[in-house]
């Protein structure tokens, strides 16, 4: 089918934004396996250097520190670069909510910083993380591209402005891009540390040492959790697709259904429990609702089907026993 075509790259180069992070980490391990050259920018603010033990010495990979807020940097990272895959941000509702302004600074002027580098550079294409964040207080269920509501944080703002001005790139200097709105995203090498650290590998962390984990609420909010493997091949398929009408916009990257919070920690106990018997015995405590979070998201994966020819391979449960095992392997 037409719709789902892929161009075949040989030897191309791609910028992997980000890069030391969860996703861009996981990105640079994939399309060097796939035989790209890969370049990775990041200041390791929240990325990782272990996250790049397993390819730093791979001949194919470039590592270049430096911050996409300065043009310089980015200038200098997309010298030769084909396809950039901008991962870098600065994540986390609750700490735009504690500091909007570094947030605004990473998330929207280096966003910028990005585009301009990107466009200079005659990059062919420009995919990007966009979040689910942006459909803000939009109540319908599943949640469809074209129909979003006000944002509930700054976090949510940012990434909707992203969308915004790689929509302005494209019609004013023809750069393309494609935006993929991430539905919590998990998998390994996720942090399961600090003070913004994502649930399930905090809930994973936890429970490995015997400690209850705290949620938000009651555990009624429900969420469409999405295993990094699928989000790897949107990336693919966004990066490659040849389907002209399946560029210059964005797509809900998820699995396309959803699980409550008390379901996720069911799943985590019986799935750690055969590590550790004890596990599936641990307590759970229940907090306040968390300010700007929103109490349901669900996605509509139809538009990814339809034009970029997108089949997630992992639900909740088949990603969570994946992560499990390297949590355990890893973490202890």
């Amino acid at each position: 089918m037409n719709s789902i075509e892929v161009m075949t790259l040989n030897k191309a180069k791609i910028l992997v934004t980000g890069g030391a992070g969860f996703i861009g980490s996981n990105l640079c391990d994939y399309f060097l396996s796939k035989g790209y050259e890969v370049v990775c920018l990041d200041n390791f603010a929240t990325g990782h250097r272990h996250n790049l033990k397993d390819f730093i010495d791979h001949p194919n990979f470039c590592l270049i520190e430096g911050d996409i807020r300065n043009l310089d940097d980015c200038q200098n990272a997309v010298q030769g670069v084909d396809y950039v895959l901008h991962q870098a941000a600065l994540g986390s509702v609750p700490r735009s909510i504690v500091d909007p302004i570094t947030t605004n600074e990473v998330n929207v002027s280096g966003f910028l910083n990005m585009l301009v580098a990107s466009r200079d550079a005659k990059v062919k294409r420009f995919v990007y993380a966009a979040s689910s964040s942006t459909y803000g207080d939009s109540e319908g269920l599943p949640k469809v591209e074209e129909v979003i509501g006000k944002p509930l944080s700054p976090y949510a703002i940012t990434k909707y402005v992203n969308e915004l001005y790689a929509e302005i790139f494209s019609r004013t200097y023809g750069l393309e891009s494609i935006g993929l709105r991430y539905f919590n995203v998990f998998g390994r090498k996720q942090d399961p540390n600090g003070a913004y650290a994502a649930v399930i590998p905090k809930f994973v962390m936890q429970l490995m040492q015997l400690e209850s984990p705290k949620i938000n609420g009651d555990g009624n909010y429900s969420r469409d959790f999405t295993y990094i493997d699928n989000v790897i091949q949107m990336n693919e398929l966004a990066m490659t697709t040849t389907n002209k009408d399946a560029v210059n916009t964005v797509y809900n990257t998820a699995y396309g259904d959803r699980n409550t919070l008390n379901d996720l920690v069911g799943y985590l106990k019986e799935y750690l429990s055969k590590y550790n018997p004890k596990i599936a015995d641990v307590p759970i405590v229940y907090g306040p609702n968390r300010m700007g979070d929103i109490p349901h998201s669900l996605a509509s994966i139809d538009k990814a089907k339809e034009l970029l020819g997108y089949h997630p391979e992992f639900s909740l449960q088949d990603g969570l026993k994946e992560a499990v095992d390297w949590y355990w392997e890893n973490l202890r």
